[in-house]
This record gives structure tokens, C-alpha cells and sequence, in this order.
């Protein structure tokens, strides 16, 4: 049997101590030669004693090659495995990218890395060879001899290196991990234990301590003992984030299902929030289900992905200037856009052209910018279809919508109302009317499918009245400027609660507290990254949703809309797919120009082009048809001015040509366009 001494040594762990042996009696005798000193020494002696044994100084040149490889190869391959291993193994879309763009920069540091060791090896060889090639050159036969010894003993040196005295067995990968792990769990749950003492826990019970992921999270399932619950624990979260030397974004508790007293504390090394996502949309090509499978909107602490569905909820979206709530909506609007079922009506709180997009895309079914008077009749418009789908549900033997009818009603009504304070604050034309359709719309027309998404930047009791903001299911506060206000979006006593969105630190753009609960989710949450400024993201998205509307016959024009008709009836002017210029400005309906007119407008507009691209404002059928298109004759061209409005041609004067000659000038192509563009 092995004993405890004669067992070989692991390199994973240091030795334990042995007791020093009994001291032998006798009498030293010193050998007749004495051992010889230095590495030097010791290795002329090892290779006398092997008789200059010729493989000793090989397998010292082979350590070298060995060694040189090593520092060639450095930990690239490993990091780089370990990274694809994690692709692998996710389904998370954001997260995959993440990985993916550190793989590429991981393998463009090891092409570097080798670039410079391979360099440093050429310079020194180059080196050592032409010094070694000059000094036999110039000093003859004992150079020689001298140099071919002193690489020959530089090979034996190396080749017998530091031997071990004691067998070693090589600790296997997986052992290691296991006993790092094993050792900072146990490191990890006095800490943890102290925590929670400190917040009112003293006698919880570890239940599950599993290693850490690579990533440096772990989670840790443990019972409060009878202290408290879960929801106890949680309104201190903020404290026990501190106690553990890390910040609130790096914490995250929830409750074990069917358990109020039992904990699952998720932990980071890192903040979750410090790198902005891109949206899992850019990879969406087909349509979405938004009432079923939801829209993705947004990440969570874990790296999850949190996915808003259109059902049954009202949203909120609130924060101050700068604060990202723009990107946060953009992600759940333009995602709604997939869906061809989803009626979207935008309501603009400003007059830039941040949802013109939209509108020139031919997916707002409704578009346009501040207008409280229309908006009124906007939601009379949306309660009098309200009683008309009611009755429809009724027909069905339903109560409210399901998914299997949607389409059966026509659709799920989406409405958005950018910058809410526009319309609300105090003061505002036609205020207490729309706050009062508004309340109204909010708490009878879910059940229906008319939905709601307020955006406001003014998170305040006379901006977002109570009786509004309580019927708001999905709430999302981003960085607002006190608990007041925070508590305005998510509710009376959130922030004694520990949701407040005026203590984010660091602040990160579409960073907020997000509560819904059909994506079972309340919980800080930042949105994904969209940008249409300078990527053209959004453009992008808009003409794939365009794609799946077309195909399902469900953009502007291809659909009886009772809405835009009820509108129409009841001011003379349209605001369908944000009017007749796409701008936001109602006007005479385009929607309703025959083919044949709309030939016509495009005419038009494609004459007026040519005369800005030919820097007049007069100009003859054959030199504009062809800057029109390739297959458009002047005959034709004319034939299409003169039936849009323009009339016949008139003498015009042109610089290549004597005199005064046939053709069209700007205004007169101008005054018609206006006519068929309903100005």
C-alpha cells in the first residue's frame, strides 16, 4: 500500500509539510571528489558521467523549440477556443455578436503577437549567424573547435534544466477548475453570509453553490431561514450589492417558483450594462408574431433578452433629454412595424422628421405631427372603433380579443404619442378634452386591441395624470432627475421599493427600470442599440417590414382603413402614411389617386428633378425624358404632363439653341404637382 509520504507530489496544489526525519547516526565520509558547483559544472559533470552522451544536448535543443513555440503561440488558441465554445453555447442574438467581435480582435492580437516574436527570432538569428560565420572566417580551426563546444554544452545545459527529483503527475484541466471553483465557493458564501446578516438575514442556509461560469457570474440558491422573503430581500438589493463590493447592476435576486423564503442570487464580476447591444432585429428578415412571441426591445442583467408582446398592455416610456427613451421606443415601434397586423398611428410631439421614415415607408397607417386637434379626433375616432369591434368580439361569443381573431377585426391598433407634454401640460390647447379621451381610451379599449405607447420627457403629475398612468401595464423609467418623477412612471412607492431611476451610476443611455408583466419582468433593463442618424438602421428595418406588408396586402392603400376614413370624413384631409408629401402635413388623400394619377404625380416629380440636375427652370421633353428613365420617349412624357395638369408646352428659352422653342417651364409643373399632392 501507497503511504501518505511515498505518494507522488500534484503540480495543481503546493506540498503539504512533512515532519523531518530522525537523525542517523554514523559518521560522515566526504567522497572523494567533491560535487561539482554552478549550472555549468553540473551539467560538464552530468555529461561526463553519461560520457558526453550525444542525445542529452538534442533534448536540450528540443526544449528550446518547445519553448520558442510556447511564447510563439502565447494563450491565443486557448482564449480563442474558449470563446467559439461560448458562441456555442448561447442563443442569445446580442450576445453571439459580442462573442464574435472578440474572437476576431482575440485572432488579430495572435497574428500580431506572432508577427512581432517571429521578427525578434529572425533579428537575433540573423545575429548569432553572422557573428559565428565572421569569427571562424577570420579565426580559423580553434574558433571553430570553440564555438561547435560551446553550443554543444549550451544543448546539454538545457538538456538537463531543472529535473524533478519526485514523480510528478500532471493535473488534468477540468480537476484544476474544479478546485479553484471549490475553493472560491468557499470564499464566496462567509461573505455572502455576512451580507445578509448586515440586511436582517442572519440564518440562511447555502442550498446550491455551483462554480462560476468563464464569464465570472455565479448564482447561488440559499433559504432566508424565516427572516424574511424574497421581496423583502429584494427592496434591498442596493445594499446587499454594496455589501459584496459590487454595483446594483451586477445583482440580481429572484425568487425560487413556489418558494417565498427561498433566494436566487445572480452575481457579475463586471457591470452587464457597460457595452451597448445591437438589436436582434438586424438579423429579422420575415414577420413577427408581436401579440404571441413578442418584440425584442431590450437585455436584461444576465445578458437575456427581454421581449415586450403587443397584448393587453398599455405602455409608458419615460426620462429625461438624452436619456435614451427615443432608441427604448424606437426598438418595440419599429419591431411592430414586422408585424403586418399591427395598425401603427404615430402622433409626433415635435416637428423634425424623426418619424418620417415611417411614413415614406408606407407603414403608419396614421402620421402626423403636433396637432392637438387632430389628435382629439384622432381618439374619438379610435373609441367610435372600439364600439365597432366590440360588437364584432360580440358576433364571436368573445369579451375581449384573442390571437386567433386579430385579423378577423383588422388588426391590432398601435397608438404612439411621442413627447406627451405637447399635448398634456397645463396650459396646452384642448388639453382637458385629450387628457379626458385619452383616460377613457386607456381603461376601456385593451380588450378590444387598441393599444397605447406615451412618451414623455416631463414625468410629472399634470404632464401623466394617475388615472393615465395607472392604466399603463408596461412601464419603462430611463434616467429621470428625482424618485418624484420616477415614481410618476412607475408608480407610488417604486423608489422606497428600490426602483429609482434618478440613482443610475453611471447613467448609459436606454439604461432604466422596466416592469411587464407578460415578459415577467421587473428589473433594470437597457434597450438595444438602433440607430438611423448614422448607420440607417431603422431605414433598413422599415424596408424589410415593407416587404411583409406588401406580401400580406397590409400596407397604406393596399387596406380599407376605418380610421383614416373616419379622420378623412371629419376634417377633408388625410394624415395616411403621414399625408400627402409623407411629412407629417394632413393633406387631400393621395391614398386614393388612381393608378393612372399616380403616374402622373411621379411624372411630375421626375420632370422637376431634371431641371435641378440640369441647373434651369426651363426645359424641352427630349432633354428631361431621358434623365427620367431610360425607357421614357419626350412623346410619352409630355403625354403624362399634360393629363397630370400641366398643360401643353409653351416657348421656352434654352442655352443651346437659337431662339425661342416648345417646352415646359417650372412653375407650371409645380402648380400641378401641388394639385395632386392635395396642398
Amino acid at each position: 500500500m501507497t503511504t501518505a509520504a511515498q505518494h507522488p507530489r500534484l503540480t495543481a496544489v503546493p506540498p503539504l509539510p512533512v515532519e523531518a526525519p530522525a537523525p542517523l547516526e554514523g559518521v560522515v565520509v566526504p567522497t572523494e571528489k567533491p560535487a561539482a558547483e554552478g549550472v555549468l559544472a553540473r551539467a560538464i559533470d552530468h555529461a561526463a558521467e553519461h560520457r558526453l552522451y550525444a542525445p542529452l544536448a538534442s533534448r536540450g535543443y528540443r526544449r528550446l523549440a518547445a519553448r520558442w513555440l510556447d511564447r510563439y503561440h502565447d494563450d491565443y488558441p486557448h482564449m480563442i477556443g474558449t470563446a467559439r465554445q461560448a458562441i456555442a453555447a448561447t442563443d442569445d442574438v446580442g450576445e453571439q455578436q459580442a462573442l464574435k467581435a472578440v474572437v476576431t480582435e482575440l485572432r488579430a492580437n495572435s497574428r500580431r503577437h506572432r508577427i512581432i516574436h517571429s521578427t525578434k527570432t529572425g533579428m537575433w538569428a540573423t545575429t548569432a549567424a553572422t557573428a559565428t560565420t565572421a569569427g571562424t572566417l577570420s579565426g580559423g580551426l580553434w574558433v571553430t573547435a570553440l564555438t561547435a563546444l560551446g553550443a554543444y554544452l549550451y544543448g546539454i545545459r538545457h538538456g538537463v534544466g531543472d529535473e524533478p527529483r519526485h514523480p510528478t503527475i500532471a493535473l488534468p484541466a477540468q480537476f484544476l477548475e474544479q478546485a479553484i471553483s471549490q475553493a472560491n465557493r468557499a470564499a464566496d458564501e462567509p461573505e455572502l453570509r455576512g451580507a445578509l446578516a448586515q440586511l436582517g438575514f442572519p440564518n440562511i442556509t447555502i442550498v446550491a453553490n455551483p462554480p462560476a461560469n468563464p464569464d465570472g457570474t455565479r448564482t447561488i440558491t440559499f433559504d432566508l431561514g424565516g427572516t424574511g422573503t424574497v421581496t423583502d430581500l429584494r427592496k434591498r438589493t442596493e445594499g446587499l450589492a454594496a455589501a459584496l463590493g459590487r454595483d446594483v447592476t451586477m445583482v440580481d435576486i429572484d425568487k425560487v417558483p413556489g418558494l417565498a423564503g427561498r433566494a436566487s442570487l445572480w452575481t457579475a464580476d463586471s457591470d452587464p450594462f457597460q457595452a451597448a447591444r445591437p438589436s436582434p432585429l438586424l438579423l429579422q428578415h420575415g414577420p413577427i408574431d408581436s401579440w404571441k412571441d413578442g418584440i425584442p426591445v431590450a437585455f436584461g442583467k444576465r445578458g437575456n433578452t427581454i421581449k415586450l408582446p403587443l397584448m393587453n398592455q398599455n405602455t409608458l416610456v419615460g426620462g429625461m433629454s438624452r436619456s435614451g427613451k427615443g432608441v427604448g421606443a424606437s426598438n418595440l415601434i419599429v419591431g411592430a412595424t414586422m408585424d403586418p397586423w399591427v395598425n401603427l398611428r404615430i402622433v409626433a410631439g415635435k416637428h423634425n422628421g424623426e418619424w418620417d421614415p415611417y411614413a415614406r415607408a408606407g407603414v403608419a397607417s396614421t402620421y402626423f405631427k403636433p396637432s392637438p386637434e387632430r389628435l382629439l379626433v384622432l381618439l374619438q375616432g379610435l373609441l367610435a372603433d372600439k364600439d365597432r369591434r366590440e360588437r364584432g368580439l360580440g358576433k364571436q361569443g368573445k369579451s375581449k380579443l384573442i390571437h386567433g381573431l386579430i385579423g378577423a377585426i383588422g388588426g391590432i391598433e398601435l397608438l404612439v404619442i411621442d413627447e406627451l407634454a405637447t399635448y398634456t401640460r397645463p396650459g396646452k390647447p384642448l388639453r382637458d378634452e385629450i387628457l379626458s379621451a385619452l383616460e377613457e381610451l386607456s381603461a376601456v379599449a385593451l380588450g378590444a386591441g387598441i393599444l397605447m405607447v406615451l412618451i414623455t420627457q416631463y414625468p410629472e403629475v399634470d404632464v401623466l395624470p394617475q388615472g393615465l398612468a395607472m392604466n399603463c401595464g408596461t412601464k419603462w423609467a430611463m434616467r429621470v432627475d428625482n424618485a418624484t418623477q420616477s415614481n410618476a412612471i412607475l408608480g407610488a412607492g417604486s423608489a422606497g421599493a428600490g426602483r429609482d431611476a434618478s440613482k443610475f451610476d453611471p447613467p448609459r443611455p436606454g439604461l432604466g427600470w422596466l416592469v411587464n408583466p407578460f415578459a415577467d419582468v421587473t428589473d433594470l433593463a437597457r434597450s438595444f442599440d438602433l440607430d438611423e442618424d448614422e448607420r440607417g438602421e431603422i431605414g433598413l428595418l422599415l424596408q424589410r417590414a415593407v416587404e411583409v406588408r406588401r406580401a400580406a396586402g397590409r400596407l397604406v392603400g393596399q387596406w380599407d382603413d376605418p380610421i383614416e376614413k373616419y379622420l378623412l370624413n371629419a376634417t377633408n384631409l388625410s394624415s395616411a402614411a403621414g399625408g400627402p408629401k409623407s411629412d407629417g402635413v394632413p393633406g387631400r388623400s393621395v391614398a386614393n389617386l388612381t393608378i393612372e394619377q399616380r403616374v402622373q404625380r411621379d411624372a411630375l416629380r421626375g420632370a422637376l428633378m431634371a431641371m435641378d440636375q440640369l441647373g434651369r427652370s426651363e426645359a424641352q421633353l427630349d432633354e428631361m425624358a431621358p434623365l427620367i428613365g431610360e425607357t421614357l420617349t419626350p412623346e410619352g412624357l409630355g403625354a403624362l404632363l399634360r393629363a397630370g395638369g400641366a398643360g401643353g408646352t409653351v416657348k421656352v428659352t434654352v442655352p443651346h439653341k437659337e431662339g425661342r422653342v416648345n417646352g415646359y417651364r417650372r412653375a407650371d409643373l409645380e402648380d400641378a404637382l401641388k394639385f395632386l399632392d392635395g396642398a
